[in-house]
């Protein structure tokens, strides 16, 4: 089981909780645009709409949402 988010200007705030100084967000013009995110593997660019997941071990990195959705099923909505 993970815990995942999906990179949005309505969780922006949540997500920077969430990934606990493991995510910086990107903007452009006023708007987010992505969000480097500190992987075991180093740094990865998430662009928006991307989901930010929680390992196991508490590790970050991002999927794009049409891996995600083939891979994962929702459990519990926590957030």
């Amino acid at each position: 089981m993970i815990e995942a988010m999906q990179l949005n200007f309505s969780n922006r705030d949540k997500i920077i909780d969430f990934a606990q100084g493991h995510i910086t967000l990107t903007w452009r013009d006023g708007y987010l645009e992505g969000a480097y995110v500190n992987t075991l593997e180093g740094v990865i660019y998430a662009t928006y709409g991307d989901y930010i997941i929680k390992g196991v071990d508490g590790e970050f990195y991002p999927c794009k949402p049409s891996v995600f959705e083939k891979t994962y099923e929702l459990v519990e909505d926590i957030f």
